[in-house]
Order: C-alpha cells, then structure tokens, then sequence
C-alpha cells in the first residue's frame, strides 16, 4: 500500500523515520544531512529533525563524518527474529550442519516477493552477495525463495509474484511464467529446491522447508557453496543429505514446541 492509500491512521512522521533508517547501508555508512535527504526523499528540515529524534533516542550519533546508525538499530530486526522462536532452535542445528558441510547455512521467510534471511552461521568464503540478517534477494532466484514461493497455493503465489522486488538485484535467471511453473512443480514434487547460479555468477545453493507441528511451510533452510569450488553433484548428492535431516530435525523442534501448552503468568508469580 503507498503512502497515498494510507487513509488517515497512517503516521507520515513513521514513515519518514523508517525512510532514514533505511537510507543507510554497507555503502553509505556514514552521511551528511544532505545526503541522508537525499537519500531518504525528505526535505533537509524534515531530515535533521528525524535525525535529531533518532539520535535521543539512541538510534543515531553525529560525528565528523556525518550522521551513522549506532548498534541500538539491531533491536529492530532482531526483536522479529527472536519474536519468532527460529533462531533459538535452529542454531544448534544449524552450527552441526555448517560444521559438517563446511558451507555456510541460512534461514530466510517470505516477504512479499522477496526472501529475507532471518538466521545465519556462516563461513568465510567470497560470494558475489554479502549476506548477513535483514538482507534481502529475489525469492524465485534462490533455493530458499523456491521451497517458499513452491508451498503457496496458486492465488497466493501469483498475488506474491505480482508484488515488486525490493531487494535492487537484477538477477540472472529471468524465467518465462512456463520456466516458473515448471521450477516451481518439481520443487514441490521433490521437496526440496537447487539454485544454480540463479542469481547471480558463482552462489549455487540447496534449501529444504521447516514446517511447523500443523505441516505449514514457516521458513526455508539453506546450503551455499561456491560454484567454483564445488561441483552440482557434491552440493545434491553429499550436502543436500545433511540439509534434509537437519531440516528434519528443526522441524521437529518447531512442532514439539507447538505442542507445549502455554501458560500465562500470572503477575507478581516468581
């Protein structure tokens, strides 16, 4: 929804924040008032009295470099990552998965056509794309986006496809409605999802769904290798084993935990 179909509950002073958060980035880690209004689509006033805010709250600092974000911006990602439950399960999996692969793992959830990484334990190997928690790519390039987008029904997948990319990443896999029907029908006969340079030179991965106790595809779980280095076959025959049990695994956690009755606290009880 634009900011035009907002209606009268839409906070435009919310949004203006958020613009200035999002202005900053691996690139533009520091910047002047000019640039952050620039960069945000504000005027220079409105941008120094959001900078202001952010810097009483704790969001941002000024030194003489310009205007950065302080490590306070972290609260609000990974208050979503922690409100979920993923990472806290997942991650001993995750790190035995890493360990045993020597290739890096992710987690990532659906977010409009885009695939967004919500956990991670990675190695130190160069890609073409930094990866870190928050970024986001193109769901249908990527393994993870494919066990995703394959888990929609038909109406949800075409209404999610229509939705624009966010990510700024022109990939190099650009296939016709066919090509993507037929991807995503093997992906959902199979179970689990290849992407071979899909989305850019040398990132070739594997990813299998987590489900939850109901069955529902909550998230993807990933393998990335290098292209260079290892070959199609060892990715499937040699990796792709090892994703699929620790899949498993974490799926099972995540339905144990559905299972578990909560119980309310009741206040003042130790």
């Amino acid at each position: 929804m634009g900011r035009e179909d907002g209606g009268r509950d839409f906070i435009e002073a919310l949004a203006r924040g958020l613009d200035v958060i999002r202005a900053f980035d691996a690139e533009h880690p520091a910047m002047s008032l000019r640039e952050v209004a620039e960069a945000a689509g504000l005027a220079r006033p409105t941008a120094r009295r959001v900078l202001l805010t952010l810097e009483q709250l704790g969001y941002a600092r000024a030194d003489r470099d310009g205007w950065r974000l302080t490590p306070r911006v972290l609260e609000l990602g990974t208050a979503y990552v922690q409100s979920q439950g993923l990472w806290e399960l997942a991650r001993p999996h995750m790190e035995a998965l890493v360990a045993r692969t020597g290739e890096s793992s992710s987690i990532a959830q659906l977010d409009g056509s885009d695939i967004v990484y919500v956990a991670r334990v990675a190695v130190p190997k160069i890609i073409t794309f930094s990866v870190s928690i928050g970024t986001r790519f193109p769901a249908l390039q990527t393994s993870l986006g494919s066990v995703l987008l394959a888990a929609l029904s038909a109406e949800e997948l075409e209404r999610t496809l229509t939705t624009p990319s966010r990510s700024g990443i022109e990939p190099r896999w650009q296939p016709t409605d066919e090509e993507r029907d037929q991807h995503l029908r093997e992906v959902r006969a199979r179970g689990w999802a290849v992407a071979d340079e899909y989305l850019a030179a040398g990132i070739r991965s594997a990813a299998a769904p987590l489900r939850d106790g109901d069955g529902r595809v909550v998230a993807a779980m990933n393998v990335t290798v290098h292209a260079a280095e290892t070959p199609l076959e060892v990715l499937v025959e040699q990796h792709l084993p090892w994703l699929l049990a620790t899949t498993g695994r974490v799926s099972e956690d995540l339905a144990l935990r559905g299972s578990v009755p909560q119980v309310d606290r009741v206040p003042g009880a130790p």
